[in-house]
């Protein structure tokens, strides 16, 4: 565009002016000359940079990249680069090359040929040569170059880091370790929140699990002599008579090797060479007899006769378990015969206890123990005087029956409770609790009861098969386990007493209980609900309309066995009215199994006040996992479930807090050979 207006303007100045001409023919001329001068200095430039040394060139070019890199980077993060490469040395750029990925460039950085020369020469050295290092000398290296050193601040920043990563460490550490003691102390509470019912099935700690590979010969064994069932079976079938009698004589050199073993230590050495044998005679019979079809069925025939084993196996361990708790042991059976006899030997004079008086004083601390088990009812009184502070103000109130009432009677006149005062009665004499009076006692004695409890196992009865065992309890049988619901009536001039079952055991002083308000409530007990069991759902029939409608499923159970009551609001909410309504419309157990436990929660429904929880502790009679702790802070403990500390199944590590108030050197017990 240019020339073109340029020559225009001077179309217009005329034809006569020849300047511009000349100006474009010198430009012309003087562009070729300036040209090839420039050229002659750069290639002289080229020369004098190529005398420089190589190294040079290299260390200049590094320093550039440093420059390039400063200008890139915060000052902050160069000095923790250089601060981390202390101890390899001064920071390199060939290093940094290196750590590179061959997909990085350094941007601004040009390539030339003096350094694509330089990285030649050093990929040309032997990679065996042992380079010489640079001779450094005054703080310099052999190139005349400051080194890189550590300055104290970098020291001392370096060791600031290293002491914040230690405490960091030792910090986290610290955190895992709260925190695993916050997960183990949570999976503490919620075992406690388990079921009972489920207790006891499951072990980690069994044997068999302490190693995975534990007693594999042992059940190589089994497996073997499993296998050799099946294929006896189809041997006979098939008329395989010499295998027939191979596999008879391997399974009962097997069974015989095995017997009761149940750990690869008891074996004896030979049953490596039985079961090598065995494994022959079956890899044979595989051969000869394999079908699957017909193992398959062989091996589901045995397991379902396995099933039905088992399941017969538990009911006769409920069945067992259950007989072992409900009967009485001889030795307690032959301490009750003595005493029972001694006293009827004794004159009218020495048959009565002192201090009568006391009886019906509301001053006084009262207690309520209805048992037929004098060896039981002896550790509740001794445990209870033994911890108390005045034993002069307790009165104890017992009632037993007529089998039983001479053998209580002799038992406390030969070891009377110190300075406090006992009283003896028999159910029995209780005139007034009659058929016509009490619905538990019009129940038992109709047809349809009776058929339950003696008939049970009869194929035609109604019960059959429907019906827990552990219903068939004969103190269901007794009224000592309904009296409980009749207090103000045995004791009309008393206010408040305290009720205790005969197996518990008293471990601190109970006269606090008188003192506790129960807020107008009738009844003062410890709650045994979990988050999950324990509430009214799991003791009554929620689908009768009368339950759903009157009861929440989810209202928390309470705990008979240690029970404080107030006797004048009992008389006047008319406890025991209620209690016979919901008896008489239970006459068919439709709104409940038997026993006094699930009356009691509907007849004390918003009338229970909940105490704390040190006051009674539970479990100590089927739970093999009560905090010590808990036992030991607790005011009473209660061995409630089938294993009483008076059996053999009782627990043994529970014992103790018994047996401790049994006097094992008395002459009846020495007599009976009752010991520990």
């Amino acid at each position: 565009m240019t020339p073109r207006r340029g020559f225009s303007f001077a179309k217009s100045r005329g034809k006569g002016s020849c300047f511009p001409v000349l100006g474009f023919i010198l430009l012309c001329v003087l562009a070729p000359v300036v040209f090839f001068l420039a050229r002659g200095l750069y290639a002289a430039d080229l020369d004098y940079i190529a005398d420089v040394p190589r190294k040079q060139v290299s260390k200049w070019r590094e320093w550039q990249a440093l420059q390039d890199l400063k200008s890139l980077l915060s000052e902050e993060v160069l000095n923790v680069i250089v601060s981390s490469t202390n101890d390899l040395g001064p920071f390199s750029l060939d290093n940094f090359r290196k750590n590179l990925s061959a997909s990085w460039r350094v941007v601004g950085l040009e390539t030339t040929n003096s350094t694509h020369e330089v990285w030649k020469n050093n990929l040309k050295q032997p990679t065996h040569v042992r380079q010489e290092k640079p001779k450094m000398k005054d703080g310099r290296s052999s190139d005349g170059l400051p080194l890189w050193t550590d300055s104290p601040a970098r020291e001392t920043r370096r060791h600031l880091i290293e002491r914040r990563r230690e405490k960091r460490a030792a910090e986290l550490v610290k955190e895992d370790n709260v925190v695993t003691v916050k997960l183990e102390n949570a999976a503490i509470e919620r075992s406690k929140s388990v079921e009972s019912a489920v207790l006891g099935k499951y072990s980690i700690w069994r044997k068999e699990i302490e190693n995975e590979n534990g007693d594999s010969t042992v059940r190589l064994m089994r497996d073997q002599i499993i296998m050799a069932k099946v294929y006896l079976s189809i041997a006979k079938m098939k008329n395989k008579v010499e295998l027939y009698q191979e596999l008879i004589f391997r399974l009962k050199e097997s069974q015989r090797a095995l017997g009761d073993t149940v750990s690869d230590a008891d074996l004896h050495h030979s049953a490596h060479g039985k079961i090598k044998a065995m494994g022959q005679i079956l890899s044979k019979a595989r051969e000869l007899l394999y079908d699957c079809k017909l193992v398959t069925g062989k091996l589901r025939a045995m397991l379902q006769t396995a099933d039905d084993q088992v399941r017969s196996l538990k009911k006769q361990s409920t069945f067992l378990s259950q007989l072992a708790a409900k009967t009485i042991p001889n030795g307690i059976h032959c301490l009750s015969m003595r005493l029972t006899i001694d006293y009827y030997l004794l004159p009218p004079e020495k048959k009565m206890f002192p201090q009568s008086e006391n009886l019906e004083n509301p001053s006084l601390y009262h207690y309520a123990l209805f048992s037929d088990n004098v060896l039981a009812a002896s550790v509740v009184v001794n445990s209870t005087i033994t911890n108390a502070k005045d034993p002069s103000k307790h009165v104890f109130h017992i009632v037993t029956d007529k089998l039983n009432f001479g053998a209580m009677n002799m038992w406390f006149l030969l070891n009377p409770p110190g300075k406090a005062t006992i009283h003896v009665e028999n159910v029995d004499e209780f005139k007034w609790l009659n058929s016509s009076y009490c619905p538990v006692l019009r129940q038992l004695e109709s047809s349809t009861m009776k058929e339950y409890y003696f008939k049970a196992g009869h194929p035609n009865t109604l019960s059959f098969g429907a019906s827990n065992l552990k219903y068939r309890n004969p103190k269901y049988l007794s009224m000592l386990n309904h009296l409980r619901f009749y207090l103000p009536q045995v004791y009309p001039k008393l206010d408040k007493i305290l009720f205790l079952d005969d197996d518990i055991v008293v471990q601190k002083d109970l006269t606090g209980l008188w003192d506790v308000d129960l807020n107008g409530k009738v009844n003062g007990a410890v709650e045994t609900c979990g988050q999950s069991f324990h509430r009214f759902d799991k003791y009554l029939n929620f689908s009768n309309p009368h339950i759903a409608r009157n009861f929440d499923p989810n209202a928390c159970g309470w705990a008979y066995g240690m029970n404080i009551f107030d006797l004048k609001e009992w008389k006047k909410k008319d406890i025991t009215g209620i209690y016979h309504k919901w008896q008489n419309m239970n006459e068919d157990r439709v709104l409940w199994k038997l026993g006094t436990l699930p009356p009691g929660l509907i007849t004390f429904y918003g009338l229970t006040h909940p105490l704390d929880k040190s006051w009674h502790v539970l479990g100590l009679g089927y739970n093999p996992s009560v905090d010590r702790s808990e036992i030991d802070n607790a005011a009473v403990v209660h061995y409630n479930g089938n294993m009483k500390p008076w059996l053999e199944i009782a627990m043994t590590k529970y014992r103790s807090y018994w047996i401790k108030y049994v006097k094992y050197s008395h002459p009846y017990l020495r007599t009976c050979k009752l010991n520990e």
